[in-house]
């Protein structure tokens, strides 16, 4: 089965940037349909931020990250990236790496979560 684990999160100041990386093990991708980042604040509930197909590339955000934030993936290397520029307080939260597979009706894998934490 595919682990998923993510790096690259901190403390950054509100209008400044930081990349995450999600590295993927234990098995082919030959079956990977999409990859996705999730966030969670304190005591709210998981929201969607971005995806990207694995085969062909293509880019979905959530309105609030449109524009700063940039999804994009190395399949020769297993991983996928985001990009996060201009961030805002409001974009503190636990980033989660998601992959779904091709047959599945929701993502299949789950990364253990790397915190991104954004001051003013």
């Amino acid at each position: 089965q595919v682990q998923l684990v993510e790096s690259g999160g901190g403390l950054v100041q509100a209008g400044g940037s930081l990349r995450l990386s999600c590295a993927a093990s234990g098995g082919t991708f030959d079956t990977i349909y999409l990859m996705g980042w999730f966030r969670q604040a304190p005591g709210k509930e998981r929201e969607f931020v971005a995806s990207i197909n694995w085969s062909g590339g293509r880019t979905y955000y959530a309105d609030s990250v449109k524009g700063r934030f940039a999804v994009s993936r190395d399949n020769a290397k297993n991983t996928v990236n985001l990009q996060m520029n201009s961030l805002k307080p409001e974009d503190t939260a636990v980033y989660y790496c998601a992959a779904r597979r091709l047959l599945s009706r929701d993502y299949d894998f789950w990364g253990q979560g790397t915190q991104v934490t954004v001051s003013s």
